[in-house]
């Protein structure tokens, strides 16, 4: 394949103006599209996001639009927006006649509410000829744009575009793998924001230091668990997508779902953790869709079970932990 010249992103948040950050010195230009005017003009006039990440500069390669019109010319174009908007922005871009040639990078980590679906399942089902592509891994956007070392893991079914992409976002500071497991790495990416929200209620609760490294433990084993029940290879949960996410989703600072649950742990109710976060902390809406999903697979989650009756059925969440303590014994690798 030909190297990437230039890129539309959809989504000019934290992980968008990142992106643009860290692709700045490889593309000729990038496009940033936003539903925030506010944003379009500030990185335009002072090449810099007035909302996220707001003290990143970026170069002069990068423009802002609200037109998704203009990210059909582009040779590739990047989801960064939340979840809940991946099928709607998806479907403006195939409503415009994207051309089917046009690879789709998602980095959005999540599954869809009513249907189940990964976020490469939903741009398959709208755009069903052209090539589609994961990226994850334990990357903040904090420190993405900040240039400090990171590694992250591109997955696809077409291995020389999983390969031009990780050409393309290969630099000093970032070291991209690949994968052929599509299902595997966004089911880690997915289901360690619920995990990321225990960790925080337990710090919150002041469990201690033991109590959130077990309980980070058993996550890994009941991702591992449930991730290969929907399609994903059991290796894969130990790679960069798996325990590097959970790990670094569960204790860093940049984390919105740990600051959510800390919240939770200090006896917010979850309308005041959400409203005092400001942004979007994937693993609250995703806890509903992941329950459903482990429902459906028949998969035994119980701490998945439990953020479930926290965040949904009103369970104090003391009690939710103690319940999660007071569970059989059972062998640790059943």
């Amino acid at each position: 394949m030909k190297p990437f010249t230039s890129a539309a992103i959809l989504g000019a948040g934290s992980l968008g103006t990142a992106l643009a950050k860290l692709l700045g010195p490889k593309l000729e230009s990038i496009l940033l599209v936003s539903i925030e005017q506010e944003c379009v003009d500030g990185i335009n006039r002072d090449h810099r996001n007035p909302k996220y990440l707001t003290d990143i500069s970026l170069g002069g390669n990068v423009r802002a639009t609200c037109d998704h019109r203009e990210a059909l010319a582009m040779p590739l174009v990047i989801f960064a927006v939340p979840s809940a908007a991946v099928r709607s922005e998806a479907a403006k871009l195939a409503g415009l006649g994207l051309p089917k040639e046009t690879p789709l990078l998602t980095c959005t980590r999540g599954i869809e509410r009513d249907t189940g679906e990964r976020m490469s399942q939903i741009l398959r089902e709208l755009f069903p000829v052209n090539p589609v592509c994961v990226l994850t891994g334990p990357n903040h956007a904090e420190e993405i744009a900040r240039d400090l070392v990171t590694c992250a893991v591109i997955a696809s079914e077409d291995a020389p575009l999983a390969e031009a992409l990780q050409d393309l976002f290969t630099l000093p500071h970032f070291r991209v793998y690949t994968s052929g497991d599509v299902a595997g790495v966004e089911l880690g990416g997915a289901v360690k924001n619920v995990y990321a929200i225990a960790a925080g209620m337990a710090h919150g609760l002041g469990l201690g230091d033991n109590a959130v490294a077990a309980l980070v433990t058993r996550a890994l084993a009941e991702m591992t668990r449930l991730g290969t029940a929907l399609g994903g290879n059991r290796d894969t949960f130990s790679g960069l997508s798996g325990v590097g996410d959970l790990i670094v989703t569960c204790f860093s600072e940049h984390s919105r779902n740990h600051r959510v649950g800390f919240a939770l742990g200090k006896g917010q109710t979850l309308e005041q953790a959400v409203a005092s976060l400001g942004m979007v902390a994937e693993g609250v809406p995703n806890t509903l869709s992941i329950h459903d999903a482990a429902r459906k697979a028949g998969v035994r989650t119980p701490i998945i079970d439990a953020m479930y009756s926290i965040l949904y059925q009103n369970k104090p969440a003391l009690e939710a932990m103690r319940e999660l303590l007071e569970r059989d014994p059972r062998p640790e690798n059943s």
